[in-house]
């Protein structure tokens, strides 16, 4: 579900649910519920929203468990992924609303939500993969190419006779040398050279340098602007803050965590400086709480909000 809905309105679903799987819910909460829910087509949405989000961690302890007992039988990954899809039945669809397609169960590099991974390819060169990301990588003897389905990736180019090319699915990228990350948007890609330079062939042929950053989508491929300091400082396990507004950080952490992470659009302009060990969300919060006046509130387990430090809880 891509359409907004109001951040009020998306924290009313989260308490409504909490309540009604309350044992102790009354006929009379119920019934009130039905009510809210009734009042607004918006109301609905956000409860389906909720709903959503639930399904991902009702399903997604099955699901491993299902995956883990197949790789143990010794199964390779086409034979494992074939019968966890009789297994799964519709639960992939839950997990995101939406079916994926086929080759991000395929690709021979991937990393579930939260996990930053590196590795050396057959060339010498590095890649890091950033959280929920699917990549494959075909080399040859005439051939280096990566196919990137979802997600981030930063290649370290070693030098080669043969270019590195990295599709997507709006562009291809040939690099001969040097070091560059790609991450879908939405509707498209942002491209960052930190080193060395690469010609995108897409919409229209635009050549990056060293510095530069460029987005593109199907139709369009834009001017290259300066690159932001700290952009790749995930590939060291950091969230880098420089001077950005409290809810793009909130945007970017959510990418590494599951379920629902909001910001109060009455503290989502604050100004956040500051680097934020990724593998530990706890003590992120503690410094926003610390160094903002803003509260983090959990409505449910996998449901968390930043809000005002003086907002009386729903």
């Amino acid at each position: 579900m891509s359409q907004s809905i109001d951040f009020t309105v998306l924290e009313q679903a989260a308490e409504w649910f909490s309540r009604l799987r309350d044992e102790h819910v009354s006929e009379q909460d119920r019934l009130a519920w039905q009510l809210w829910l009734e009042a607004q087509p918006q109301h609905r949405q956000a409860w389906q929203r909720v709903e959503m989000i639930s399904s991902q961690f009702e399903r997604l302890p099955q699901r491993q468990a299902a995956r883990s007992a197949l790789q143990a039988r010794g199964m390779d990954r086409r034979q494992a992924l074939k019968v966890l899809s009789v297994i799964s039945g519709g639960a992939l669809l839950a997990l995101t609303g939406r079916g994926l397609p086929w080759q991000q169960w395929q690709a021979n590099q991937r990393t579930a939500v939260g996990e930053v991974r590196g590795s050396e390819l057959a060339d010498g060169s590095r890649l890091w993969l950033n959280t929920d990301s699917a990549l494959d990588v075909d080399f040859s003897a005439s051939l280096r190419r990566l196919a990137l389905y979802r997600g981030e990736v930063l290649v370290d180019v070693a030098a080669d006779d043969r270019p590195l090319w990295l599709e997507t699915e709006h562009a291809r990228l040939r690099v001969q040398q040097g070091r560059f990350a790609v991450r879908q948007r939405e509707d498209g890609y942002l491209v960052s050279a930190e080193r060395g330079e690469l010609e995108i062939l897409g919409a229209r042929r635009q050549a990056l340098v060293a510095g530069q950053q460029i987005y593109f989508d199907a139709l369009r491929v834009d001017q290259p602007a300066p690159l932001r300091p700290g952009q790749q400082a995930w590939t060291h396990g950091i969230l880098q803050a420089d001077d950005i507004p409290l809810g793009e950080f909130i945007a970017e952490l959510s990418r590494y965590q599951h379920g629902h992470l909001g910001c109060d659009p009455q503290v989502a302009n604050l100004r956040l400086v500051g680097a934020f060990p990724l593998a530990e969300p706890e003590r992120i919060y503690s410094a926003l709480e610390a160094s903002l006046p803003v509260r983090v509130v959990r409505r449910l387990p996998w449901w968390i909000s930043i809000e005002p430090r003086e907002t009386a809880a729903v």
